[in-house]
């Protein structure tokens, strides 16, 4: 069947942050929402396109053969927990994340345990030398005999190391730093972009290839380039961490073979980077006595949960406006929690500086770890520590009372499991289930009721 085309030119305006175009100006952008970055691209030929010939006809859903989309492990544990179980063949994930955060050293470790694997993985650098990797690769111990590695940054000679290798397992790094010389504008540009990643996509695809492009972040830690590269690939994964800190987090954004809610934790050392199956330690002082002005508390991150300290330090303030200062935890409801101890527990914080703080350079942004918040506070205030073995969650409000949180229950066995005696947490109208017996449960419904049992010796006592 022949193919015939209409043609008509319209001016258009694009936006230069995210790609997204119009046949009008508009001083604001309909996709990102950002400001003066519409400009008129000059005219563009739109096409209507009649139906064509049929190379492979369609067929019932039941006869679809599911097993290339099976999943294959890609040797680094918590990276198949945060994928939901592997690499899936001809799967595009794109892992984003800051400069310096780990990502090429977590790659070139899973194409490296790929390659052991007996698969074949091509990894195309467009940011270092072929030799400044390979010295990193001796570095972590990540050579292997089937790992083809080639700085490139043009698109068609990338490609056609992709037709003569034949690799299981494709590696860009960095999507950006691929230019290709059919489409204007430099690499990195909203058009270059583009095209690189839809015709990797077509290869991997066509191979059934599993490919994983490295993408840059900007300022705001959102993905660099346009929208559409997030719309098109099939996994997107965020790759967070401090500078300072060891601890790496990967979580999935985006995942059409898997959940989007689990977290994998890593260990970025000189040696490499590994991953944690149980990271707690990393975010809990372990002394002999209890210190006055910490708290154990147990969050989740995604499905899992992790143990992590709060610390507190009051301190008599130098100035007539306390200074409150928070690392790791939410300043907002930091404060809010202070204010709640001052109106509705009568402690008298108007005249004290606040410094509050996490070990280990995790973040906690989750509201049940407002009640080991707000004992730490109280615990540095009368400078009286808090019972041994003890942990304590739930969600404080502006009313003092103590809110349900979700998985008490999976919280509770976390905590028995590292060794803790006694669990704090809000009461529920369906009390957890299957609760260890070597761990003591005290339910609360207000932060005084909350203060009574951890200062007034009834932890100890189990009264």
């Amino acid at each position: 069947m022949a193919k015939s085309t209409r043609t008509k030119s319209s001016p258009a305006y694009r936006c230069a942050e995210c790609g997204w175009s119009t046949v009008k100006w508009v001083g604001r952008c309909g996709e990102c929402q950002a400001w003066g970055t519409v400009e008129e691209m000059g005219a563009v030929t739109a096409k209507t396109t009649a139906a064509t010939s049929i190379a492979v006809p369609a067929q019932p859903i039941g006869d679809v053969d599911a097993s290339v989309a099976s999943y294959r492990t890609s040797g680094v544990e918590e990276l198949d927990r945060v994928l939901g179980g592997g690499l899936v063949p001809g799967a595009v994930i794109l892992l984003a994340g800051e400069p310096g955060v780990g990502k090429s050293t977590l790659l070139l470790d899973v194409a490296a345990r790929a390659a052991r694997k007996d698969r074949t993985v091509l990894y195309i650098t467009g940011e270092e030398s072929a030799a400044q990797v390979k010295v990193r690769a001796e570095r972590i111990d990540a050579m292997a005999a089937t790992l083809y590695l080639t700085a490139e940054t043009d698109l068609g000679i990338a490609l056609g190391q992709v037709e003569k290798i034949d690799p299981d397992l494709l590696i860009i790094d960095s999507v950006q730093t691929l230019a290709s010389s059919e489409v204007d504008g430099t690499a990195g540009g909203v058009s270059q972009v583009r095209e690189v990643a839809a015709s990797l996509i077509n290869a991997a695809k066509r191979r059934n290839m599993t490919t994983i492009l490295v993408g840059h972040v900007t300022k705001d830690g959102s993905i660099a380039g346009p929208r559409l590269l997030e719309h098109l690939v099939d996994v997107v994964c965020q790759f967070d961490g401090e500078r300072h800190s060891r601890l790496r987090l990967l979580r999935a954004l985006k995942n059409r073979y898997g959940p989007t809610d689990e977290v994998g934790c890593f260990d970025l050392t000189e040696a490499g980077i590994e991953g944690l199956a149980d990271p707690s330690g990393l975010f809990v002082t372990r002394t002999k006595d209890p210190v006055p002005g910490t708290c154990i508390t147990v969050t989740l991150e995604g499905r899992r949960p992790l143990v992590a300290e709060v610390q507190t330090l009051l301190s008599r303030a130098s100035s007539a406006i306390p200074r409150r200062a928070t690392s790791g935890l939410d300043a907002a409801r930091t404060q809010m929690i202070l204010a709640v101890l001052q109106s509705r527990a009568k402690m008298e914080l108007g005249g004290l500086d606040s410094y509050v703080a996490t070990v280990g350079g995790v973040k906690l942004s989750e509201p049940a770890t407002d009640l080991a918040t707000a004992l730490a506070l109280a615990s540095s205030m009368h400078n009286h520590p808090l019972p041994p073995h003890f942990v304590a969650f739930g969600e404080v409000g502006l009313a003092g009372e103590v809110r349900p949180v979700p998985e008490i229950g999976r919280r509770i066995i976390e905590a028995e499991r590292l060794g803790f005696r006694y669990a704090m947490v809000p009461a529920s109208p369906q009390p957890p289930k299957n609760i260890p017996d070597s761990i003591r449960v005290f339910t609360v419904s207000s932060v005084h009721e909350a203060l009574d049992i951890a200062f007034e010796q009834r932890v100890k006592t189990g009264s």
